[in-house]
């Protein structure tokens, strides 16, 4: 297990993409259990998906620092392909780590709309790396993805592979994203870990999102398309689990230290968060159909063979994803758990509050 050498309470935290699905969880779990704290997110609340989720984020956030006056929050609506604006955060707020979770998401979306990558993953995320060098940092953390595995036929997916294989320009990026990292980390001597996010899934996520994406159509009896004919399999990794195993590494950064040439060793790590146990999409959907019954969000008759249609793979989808999780296991004693059933439930019920209450 790894020491902590980064506190977080009672110091400056920047979270970007802090209206995100994982960003806004990360702040509540913050402030719920790291207070006092000062958290500033950025987010510039665009319309990939519905506004209104983004918005119930923010006002979920806004309640919880309410509960917590000892902390402070503060919201910026930028864009952190913005340098200037990035520079002025960095600059008046002066962050002691940053979890950079702000990112155009999603594979299908990046091969007809590939401008939006290149603005916020690259360009967005340079900006990010030009301010932590300007005004150093005790700890740079990013997502990156289990897409830049991209066809490995070897699983599960160790962080030891080789990942120069992508198959989507979504991938590129958060390849891109790594290589970035370990060159400033290696020339300005800057800790950063990356993270290699599994198919994150939970209340008020994505709707871009298989499951959240199956829920829609069901309830306007549309078809669902299950691709591959149903023969993938994804680590469906919990957003509390995501969140508590982001909040561990925040706190261990690589250490500084020269090597032989008595030049310094890149403080720099990468690590898979995922559930290390893959499903069946077709048991996947079954799961999600009995939750969605038992929360009332359909009805118990509902008939879904009828609505279900098994089609071939899609570009830029793989037919797997496993994450190898004992470097994560073994530095910081954490393995995420939640059972697919348990959080499919809490996504239901919350999907029940917030649509059709």
């Amino acid at each position: 297990m790894l020491e902590k050498n980064v506190e977080i309470k009672n110091k400056t935290i920047l979270v970007t993409g802090a209206a995100g699905f994982i960003g806004a969880n990360l702040v509540l779990e913050l402030l719920k259990t790291c207070s006092p704290v000062n958290i500033i997110g950025i987010d510039n609340l665009n319309d990939y998906y519905d506004v209104s989720i983004k918005n119930y984020r923010l006002d979920e956030i806004q309640k919880m620092a309410e509960q917590h006056p000892e902390s402070v929050w503060s919201f910026v609506k930028r864009n952190i392909a913005d340098k200037e604006c990035v520079e002025a955060v960095f600059r008046d707020y002066k962050p002691d780590v940053v979890v950079n979770l702000a990112a155009q998401a999603g594979v299908r979306y990046s091969i007809t709309n590939p401008d939006v990558y290149i603005e916020s993953n690259l360009i967005g995320f340079y900006n990010i790396l030009e301010a932590c060098r300007h005004h150093p940092v005790e700890h740079l953390v990013y997502a990156s993805s289990s897409s830049v595995y991209g066809s490995n036929k070897k699983v599960p997916y160790s962080v030891e592979d080789q990942v120069d294989n992508p198959v989507s320009l979504y991938a590129a990026t958060k390849k891109s994203n790594e290589l970035l990292a370990h060159a400033y980390s290696k020339l300005y001597n800057i800790p950063s870990t990356g993270l290699r996010f599994f198919t994150v899934y939970g209340p008020a996520g994505r709707p871009d999102m298989a499951y959240f994406g199956f829920t829609n159509k069901l309830r306007s009896n549309q078809t669902i398309q299950i691709f591959n004919y149903g023969n993938c399999k994804r680590d469906f990794t919990y957003v509390d689990d995501i969140v508590e195993g982001v909040k561990r590494v925040m706190q261990c950064a690589p250490e500084k230290g020269d090597g032989e040439d008595g030049l310094p060793v890149p403080p720099y790590r990468i690590y898979n968060i995922g559930n290390n146990q893959p499903e069946n999409l077709l048991d996947f959907v079954d799961i999600l159909q009995q939750e969605l019954i038992h929360a009332g969000v359909l009805d118990a008759d509902y008939d879904f063979e009828s609505h279900k249609e098994l089609v071939p793979m899609q570009p830029g989808d793989v037919p797997v994803t496993y994450a190898d999780t004992s470097a994560l296991e073994r530095d910081f004693g954490f393995k995420p758990g939640t059972s697919l059933r348990d959080g499919l439930r809490k996504f239901a019920e919350w999907y029940k509050r917030f649509y059709l209450s």
